[in-house]
């Protein structure tokens, strides 16, 4: 059975049973500040189970795409090595929201497994949660008594909380679980040892494919849980591993939903895969499979999570994207030999075997093929510079075993993997210390942790049931009542409170624009409003203070300067997003933005840079629009059907609901959640002010309006000011600083002549200070020229003859400059080089520096260093 049908059946099965379909959530998370990632089926539905929010229907079912690499849940490191964990993965779903339970969830468990995909029940087993007094949760003798009316005892395993207690975190709802395994061995390997004492002992043939779970709990702050008012069911089938056990093969990368991109790494690499069911393959050939696996896996996350709207970057969910297409190229790198870009070459295969359920993947293939094309390009250049570091880390290394600190800058800094740099001193007959290495890994681990911990206290709940609202688009101050609150303390952000009000004015953060800001009034006391945002449906209020009397009544009141400056940069945005599918064509997409009070960010697909006459054009576009005055239509709780006919804009990777609000000026018509102005006059003016890569493809736009206009305004015309003022008032300023660079330009060339000839004359000076060590002619002086003269005199004197090692330094204007020449023949006879020289001497003025290995530069701080330097080089030579 293929793996399109096998998900079809799954979605058919429980859509017959009264369930309602849903589209996976994206990837990558944009309104849960408390994951970077969808981790889990269940993620998109949070808000359900902790009762903020009514869903549609009572029963759900899905396919959602889930990646596991970061936090609590992060199986990175076993990808690869073992045949059934992967970064990203598809969990099957069917969701219950205090309507049907355990009956029900396990009855139709075990229907479509043995009935409609015709799983042979002796190769399955099922756990029940065996309990824990500690917590006073007795053993599951309900589930147990459904499952003895399905299956014999002796296939009923009692599971411990690790296995069978499943917690959407620290806090909040939790329940016991009851999961489902497939012995997947050959018959004589049954025979042999029963599959019941192989369940959750991590076999590559015996592994859950189905875990129900059972919400009846909430787990509190301290600890200890509380019944929910509704029970729930939520269950997760792992789709690959369900594709293992039903088209026969023992691994997941042996079924369809890996076979084609593993095809595809093959006629690349010219390397061969053998699957699971080969026994006693080579080391090498092991090594091989791996890498593969590696390949076939991260491609797959890193694809999904760019199309979903996160690029690659150096901090947050962008980090982990690239680190795991670092770990791909890596190991491309050392056991495929690839030296250069390939696995953007799978993204093609990836969008024709998904794109049919996932239609991102096929929409954003050509921006998804790009970024990973120059993110490959870009870590294979980092390869490189590691290994010549490396290569110096070993020549200054007495012994066999390096530094494992030295290993850990390497890792640490320039991104060198430690199993590669293990492979290459193996090589060289020597290793690194692994201890050490673990002991920096740890510190920095230490101090990420304490850098975001964070302690929650429980909800006060000063109001019951699910009342509250948001009446920010209409109001900006209202009478309100706080429902609950709860005190965060964090590293960051120290001790601060969450307040929840029956209705809100204040927008929480969302759609790329920041919160708002405010204050909550009584008659005694005024409580500043920091932040607003969104978690699980409740709009967040953050303060560093609670009301003396938090069960009064209260004004809120938002800053409208803040909040009428976001919204001109909010619609300004949208104006932009217009007048670049203008200007440079309909392939334009909005890839990220930021709205703030003080500016504007605006980040879009187009694959070269924009010329100034573009950014011209687009400037004018805006701004002719805001000349139009043209009004506000906000259109509310419009069908995203009607309203994606009617042509309005959907942003990829934002998650939508049946019904959405539209936002039109003239032409332009978005889909969108934010605070807008009332006319485009409101802006006042739009000015760009930097337009440059952020990735390959995408390009970025800061702008201001209104305020931060007439500021950026004021500033240029007090520096014109300024700079007439210096020039002496002239009637054209223009001329002025035409003829003051073109005297500049005189001037610089007659310095450059006297500096040359000064070189010239310190030659002949100098060439009697030239002495004679182990056969090689060697001068280490300060002279008083600068950097450029240096240059010009080291190539003088190195015209003299084919054995001349030379180092010069300069001090000009206080900064220490260190000049290295080599002859060529010396650096070929004597594997001498320049930028080792400088690199080692730079350290004497707090610098470094480099170049090529006859001639090479380092700059520095510290001038008093420069006499140490010069003393230090006769050490090259002797």
């Amino acid at each position: 059975m293929k793996s399109q049908d096998i998900r079809k059946q799954f979605l058919q099965f429980f859509e017959e049973r009264g369930h309602l379909i849903v589209p996976s959530a994206p990837i990558v998370l944009k309104d849960d500040p408390t994951l970077m990632f969808n981790n889990s089926g269940m993620a998109q539905f949070k808000e359900y189970f902790l009762g903020n929010a009514t869903p549609k229907s009572k029963r759900i079912a899905d396919t959602q795409k889930c990646l596991r690499v970061s936090g609590k849940h992060n199986d990175l490191e076993d990808v690869g090595f073992d045949t059934y964990h992967h970064t990203m993965f598809e969990m099957l779903g069917n969701w219950s929201f205090g309507d049907y339970f355990k009956k029900e969830a396990i009855n139709w468990a075990w229907q479509l497994l043995t009935e409609v995909y015709k799983i042979p029940k002796e190769n399955l087993y099922v756990s029940v949660f065996e309990g824990n007094p500690a917590e006073n949760v007795p053993f599951d003798q309900e589930a147990w008594d459904i499952w003895k009316t399905l299956v014999d005892e002796d296939r009923i395993i009692l599971g411990n909380k690790k296995d069978n207690f499943w917690e959407m975190g620290e806090q909040g709802p939790c329940g016991p679980c009851s999961e489902i395994h497939v012995d997947l061995r050959s018959e004589e390997e049954k025979a042999k040892v029963s599959g019941k004492s192989l369940v959750n002992n991590d076999h590559p043939q015996v592994v859950e494919i189905w875990n129900n779970v059972f919400m009846e709990f909430n787990r509190k702050a301290d600890g200890s849980l509380e019944k929910l008012p509704a029970k729930h069911v939520d269950t997760g089938m792992g789709f690959e591993r369900l594709c293992m056990a039903l088209q026969g093969v023992q691994s997941n990368y042996d079924t369809d939903v890996f076979t084609p991109l593993i095809r595809e790494v093959e006629s690349i690499t010219g390397k061969k895969y053998t699957s699971n069911e080969v026994k006693d393959i080579s080391e090498e050939q092991n090594k091989t499979n791996i890498a593969i696996r590696v390949v076939v896996d991260h491609v797959r996350a890193v694809a999904f999570a760019i199309a979903d709207g996160q690029l690659p970057s150096n901090t947050g969910a962008g980090y982990v994207i690239r680190r795991i297409l670092r770990r791909a190229i890596r190991y491309g790198f050392t056991f495929l030999n690839t030296k250069e870009p390939f696995i953007y070459k799978l993204v093609a295969v990836l969008a024709n075997q998904m794109g049919e359920f996932f239609p991102e993947i096929k929409t954003q293939q050509n921006l998804v093929t790009n970024v990973i094309k120059e993110e490959e390009a870009s870590f294979l250049r980092t390869l490189d510079q590691g290994l010549q570091l490396l290569e110096n880390v070993v020549k200054e290394t007495k012994g066999n075993e390096v530094s494992g600190a030295k290993a850990f800058e390497l890792y640490d800094t320039f991104g060198f993997p430690k199993d590669l740099t293990a492979l290459i001193l193996k090589e060289k007959g020597m290793s690194y210390n692994e201890k050490e290495f673990d002991t920096e890994l740890q510190k920095q681990k230490d101090r990420s942790r304490a850098a975001s911990e964070t302690s929650t206290d429980d909800w006060t709940v000063l109001v019951e049931g699910n009342i509250e609202t948001f009446v920010g688009y209409d109001e900006v101050e209202k009478e309100v009542r706080i429902t609950r609150y709860r005190k965060v303390d964090s590293k960051k952000d120290g001790k601060l409170y969450q307040i929840v009000l029956d209705a809100t004015p204040f927008y929480p953060e969302g759609g790329g624009q920041v919160g708002d800001k405010g204050t909550l009034f009584t008659p005694n006391q005024a409580i500043e409003i920091i932040d607003t945002k969104k978690e699980n449906n409740l709009i967040l209020h953050f303060a560093k203070e609670l009301p003396e009397n938090p069960q009064g009544k209260f004004m809120a009141l938002v800053n409208t300067k803040l909040r009428s400056e976001s919204a001109s940069n909010h619609s300004a945005t949208h104006l932009l997003h217009q007048a670049l599918r203008h200007v440079l064509g309909t392939h334009v997409e909005q890839k990220g933005s930021l709205v703030a009070p003080n500016h504007l960010r605006f980040d879009f697909s187009h694959f070269a840079k924009v010329t100034d006459e573009e950014l011209k054009e687009v400037e004018t576009f805006v701004n002719a629009k805001i000349q139009e005055q043209l009004p506000l239509i906000e259109r509310r709780n419009i069908p995203f059907k009607q309203a994606i006919e009617e042509g309005a804009m959907a942003l990829f990777g934002e998650k939508y609901g049946d019904t959405v609000r539209a936002i039109k000026f003239g032409d332009s018509m978005e889909l969108c959640g934010g605070i807008h102005v009332g006319n485009t006059a409101d802006i006042w003016y739009f000015k760009i002010v930097s337009e440059g890569a952020v990735a390959a493809g995408i390009r970025r736009i800061e702008a201001i309006t209104n305020e931060g206009a007439k500021e950026f305004f004021a500033s240029q015309e007090n520096a014109l000011k300024e700079i007439k003022e210096a020039l002496k008032n002239p009637q054209d300023s223009l001329k002025a600083v035409v003829s003051l660079q073109e005297e500049n330009a005189k001037l610089k060339k007659q310095v450059e002549a006297l500096l040359k000839e000064k070189a010239k004359n310190l030659k002949g000076e100098l060439v009697s200070e030239i002495e004679e060590i182990n056969g090689l002619k060697f001068l280490a002086k300060q002279v008083d020229l600068n950097p450029e003269g240096a240059k010009d005199l080291a190539y003088e004197l190195g015209s003299l003859g084919t054995n001349l090692f030379l180092v010069l330094a300069t001090a000009e204007e206080g900064k220490p400059m260190l000049t290295c020449y080599i002859s060529k023949e010396l650096v070929a006879e004597r594997n001498l080089n320049a930028g080792q020289v400088v690199r080692e001497l730079g350290k004497y003025i707090q610098g470094g520096g480099g170049g090529q290995p006859f001639f090479a530069t380092a700059g520095g701080k510290n001038t008093d260093g420069i006499r140490e330097a010069l003393e230090k080089a006769k050490d090259f030579i002797k």
